[in-house]
């Protein structure tokens, strides 16, 4: 394939918990086509760069589905991706399953949302406050918030929270044994298949009620595509949201000259949340593509039927788009990145997402002129082992009102 040699398996091993894993600097600036041998034996490529990481985003002759592809973690096998998930298909399942739930994320329906998801910060804010720190701000707020906003979308009761968001972490957990997975995988589509009963017999104002009730007889899907398709938004409905609102927090009280430019200028609010996208790129493991032909990229030629990897991470790093990368700056101007994708694939939740981080930064630091970590840095535990990095817990504490 290639006289260069290859490297074995995704870089993973991180000197500093905020950076991409170290190798990615080497391989934008020498190897950034660089050949790759997955854990199963295959051989595939590793994009680093943000050109070309954006080719293979919008690039047609590039496959999403899971099923062409190598595996490239270390695993026994794959668990194969259930009826409906779309996140692994290609045109025209791909567009067929998008559409019919587009319609619960338009700008419109992100607009009347807001007040229900400033409702949810107030509440938890109120009780992080009566309780008095310190407080885990990974359960005691950034988790919670986007659970119950999803859970409110998809018509799934907030008492369940709990299970979907345990069954989440094992499906997201890549260390885990996979008998472990696919038990949770197992117990979360019997949850949603009596979650689709329930909405068959007494529809409400939400997307399961609209899939199990279609307008149209082409638009009728089986119960294992809907619950397919549900489970898939319910785990990317909270964990990405949740991860960056600990993560993000965490980064912003350790830089405390972006900390106070926020706190001068609340405006800067959307500009922070995006460079706080593209500076921790918490989708670890990135983009996952096959090849349905012969293809070049970066001068590299790409056989039909490889594997390539765009490594996320590492374009959001790059410096040909974004300069001075590893620098934290919330008025960075024009920072297109990665951190929902690109192309037909491009998150559909990411209004929704972007509207949540905003109202809950912005509330969180409005509440808490003090607030500060309550625990040294190497007490930190991050979600090394998870496909959406972050934090397990996050202590914080603050000075009470006087």
């Amino acid at each position: 394939m290639s006289k260069m040699t290859p490297v074995q398996g995704l870089p993973t091993h991180r000197s500093c918990p905020y950076d991409p894993p170290d190798d990615y600097e080497r391989l934008r600036s020498e190897v950034p086509v660089a050949p790759i041998v997955y854990p199963d034996g295959n051989q595939g490529w590793l994009l680093s760069r943000y050109e070309d990481v954006r080719t293979l985003l919008t690039d047609p002759r590039f496959s999403s589905e899971r099923s062409r592809s190598a595996r490239t973690r270390h695993r026994d096998t794959k668990p194969a991706m259930p009826p409906g998930a779309f996140i692994s298909m290609d045109p025209p399942d791909h567009t067929r399953y998008r559409r019919l739930v587009a319609g619960r994320f338009t700008t419109r329906k992100m607009r009347e949302l807001e007040p229900r998801i400033e409702a949810y910060a107030q509440q938890f804010l109120d009780r992080m406050e009566e309780q008095g720190g310190p407080v885990d701000l990974v359960e005691a707020y950034a988790l919670p918030i986007p659970a119950l906003v999803i859970s409110d979308l998809l018509g799934v009761p907030s008492d369940s929270r709990g299970d979907f968001q345990r069954w989440s972490a094992d499906v997201l957990n890549v260390e885990l044994p996979l008998e472990q997975i696919k038990a949770s995988i197992k117990e979360f589509s019997r949850f949603m298949q009596e979650l689709i009963d329930s909405k068959k017999k007494e529809p409400g104002d939400d997307l399961i009620s609209d899939l199990v009730h279609p307008k149209s007889e082409e638009d009728r899907l089986t119960d294992d595509e809907v619950a397919g398709l549900c489970t898939l938004m319910l785990i990317a409905g909270h964990e990405s949201t949740s991860n960056m609102l600990s993560l993000g927090t965490l980064v912003t009280l350790q830089n405390s000259d972006q900390l106070a430019a926020l706190r001068k200028d609340p405006e800067l609010i959307d500009s922070a949340i995006e460079e706080l996208l593209r500076y921790l790129s918490i989708v670890q493991f990135s983009f996952t593509r096959t090849a349905l032909e012969d293809v070049e990229i970066g001068g590299r030629h790409i056989e039909a039927g490889q594997t390539v990897v765009g490594a996320m991470v590492s374009a959001n790093r790059d410096a040909e788009y974004f300069p001075d990368p590893d620098r934290l700056i919330f008025d960075r101007q024009d920072a297109r990145n990665f951190a929902f994708g690109a192309g037909i694939h491009m998150c559909i939740g990411h209004q929704l997402a972007r509207v949540e981080m905003r109202v809950a930064f912005r509330r969180l630091l409005e509440r808490f002129p003090t607030l500060r970590i309550a625990v040294p840095d190497d007490q930190l535990r991050f979600k090394t082992d998870s496909v959406v990095y972050g934090v397990w817990e996050l202590p914080v504490t603050w000075d009470a009102a006087g």
